[in-house]
Parts: C-alpha cells; structure tokens; sequence
C-alpha cells in the first residue's frame, strides 16, 4: 500500500481541444515541492474562463503537453521546500499561481504565490479569492487609475471578476453600476456593493444606463464582454474615460472616432503580465479586504474533479453567471 500514497487524482490534458480533452487520471504522481516551493493539498480549486482558452489552444500562451489546468487553489500545506519559512505544514492557504496545476489532489506553488487564509473564509472561498480579486484590483487601480469620487460600470458583474470588482470599488469609494443577466445575478450584484444593476439581456438597458448617469457618462468600464460590448462602451464614457479590457470572446467593430470625442482609453488588462511588485501589491489589497471584513468572494457552481468537462461546459455556455465557480478534489 505504500506506493500508492506517491500518486494523486490530477486532470490532464494531452492535446488542445474541446472540453473532452480533459482526463482524470488517478495515478499521477504526487509533486515534489523544489527550493522555493510550497506543495498544497488541494481543498478547492477555481475555475476561470481563460483555462478554456488554454484548453482549446486558443491563447497567447501555450503550455508544454500534457499539463494539469488550474491557478487558483486553496489548501493545506503538505510540506514545503528548501528556504520556505513563512509556511510551514498544516498552514491554510490559498494561491493564485500553481506551477503543477490545480485540477489536482495536491498542487506545487511557488512561496511568494502563497498567502495565507484567513479564518474568515473557507476554502471554496479561497479558491475564489486569486485572479479574480487580483484582476479587478489591477483593472481598477495599476491600470485604471480609478479614484475615489469616479463611477465605474461593471459589465458581467455576477461573476467571480464582477463581484471582486463590486467589492472593491465600493469600499474604496467609487459609484458603482453592475450589469447581470438574470433577476439572482442583479439581486447578487445589489448585494456585493453595486449602488445600480442593469439588466443586459433588455433591448434598451444602454438607454437606461445613460438615463441614469445623464450627460457625465461613466468614468471607468470593467469589461469582460468586450467583443459584444466595446463599440456601445465608448459611447458611455465620461470625457477622459477609460474602458479595461478584462474578457473577449473574438472580434469586434469600433469607430476610433468615439475615442477622440472624449479623449478616451481602451486598455488591456492581463495579470499575467503583473510584475512581482504589482502582484504583492494586489496582494496587499486583497488580504486587507478580507481583515476588514469587506472581501467575501462568492462562490457559484460546484464540481466535483469528475465533473471537470462539465464545468468547462458549464463557465462558458452556461447563461447568468452567479459568482465563482470552483472544483472540489
């Protein structure tokens, strides 16, 4: 029986493609954390969007085949390696970051993509905290320049991005609008710091955003739509505005000249392209949220591993997004 303990559940992926290409495997075997490291013993793992655009082979970055999808993990310390001293084992934790991956019974993550989880949350929680949490802070604040006193509109603000951004805007002073597809989405947003929802599947909903914010327009957009929604987005700045590129789906058709009319800005945003110090400083942010009793992610769906394919389904096709979904090993 020794031997068996060496191998874990991991999913694996041996070619791009659709969601079938995910395959657990039950005899993985078990990581070993390096210098550096931190081995995890995986609670619950999240699932974001842009792991299906790296299924398919659809994104910038490619991993070596075969590879184990999933960043965000919140766990246990299992052991950790050489020069590892601010975690030690049986310490709750959560990453953002795995160099293993997370769809798996145990994850290797590097020590500085380690923090430690508070109380406050469980562990579906942590495993909803990571990149969406990073990514509405970078959006909002490295690359945004938002400030307290702006409006920011949130487009698709039922999902794990939208309600970290909600979050975080409204404890940092912002007037908040949300948009969600479903009357649980809307009454989810309300409750996560929108001071406005909208609902996007109105044939007018873009009128009645611009009713309610008149002829200031809206400061700042968090866009994870934007191949549906940029060219309506650049109509509903404010002078100076700027739109932040968090989600695309494809192509979309702009007129460059509703960018001049008011000096406004389309920015990408991507954490991976964070530096060490912009991490940190998301990280910062994000644990002094949930000190201050403000940050507390939502979790959606839930999957077990063997769920895995339907989850990718799911995240993709699955209309109204209601907060974060996770996989439980």
């Amino acid at each position: 029986m020794a031997a068996t303990r060496n191998v874990m559940r991991a999913v694996r992926v041996f070619e791009f493609g659709g969601p079938e290409v995910l395959k657990l495997q039950s005899d993985v075997l078990i990581p070993s954390p390096k210098e550096n490291q931190v081995l995890i013993k995986v609670h619950a793992c999240g699932v974001n969007p842009v792991e299906t655009y790296i299924r398919a082979g659809r994104y910038a970055r490619k991993p070596a085949l075969p590879y184990t999808p999933g960043s965000d993990v919140a766990g246990v310390v299992e052991s950790v390696g050489e020069h590892v001293t601010a975690f030690k084992k049986g310490d709750r934790v959560f990453t953002d970051d795995t160099i293993s991956g997370g769809y798996a019974d145990y994850a290797v993550a590097a020590a500085n993509r380690v923090f430690p989880l508070s109380e406050k949350l469980d562990f579906r929680q942590g495993a909803a905290v990571g990149i969406p949490y990073f990514t509405a802070y970078r959006a909002l604040f490295q690359k945004g320049r938002a400030k307290a006193g702006e409006s920011v509109l949130v487009h698709g603000a039922s999902g794990g991005v939208g309600i970290a951004t909600c979050q975080i805007a409204r404890a940092c002073g912002l007037k908040v609008l949300g948009t969600a597809g479903t009357a649980e989405g809307m009454n989810t947003v309300l409750r996560n710091g929108a001071h406005q929802v909208f609902n996007h599947r109105d044939a007018n909903y873009v009128d009645k955003i611009k009713e309610y914010v008149g002829t200031e327009g809206v400061n700042i957009i968090i866009e994870m739509l934007s191949n549906v929604n940029l060219a309506t987005d650049l109509q509903l700045l404010a002078p100076a505005g700027r739109v932040m590129v968090v989600g695309c789906r494809g192509p979309v058709e702009i007129n460059p000249r509703d960018t001049m009319s008011k000096e406004s800005s389309i920015i990408g945003v991507s954490l991976f392209l964070a530096t060490e110090e912009e991490r940190q400083e998301c990280a910062a942010a994000v644990l002094d949220g949930v000190e201050a009793g403000w940050l507390k992610p939502i979790v959606g769906s839930e999957y077990p591993l063997e769920k895995v394919v339907q989850a990718h389904e799911d995240i993709i096709h699955c209309s109204g997004a209601r907060g974060k979904m996770v996989l439980l090993p």
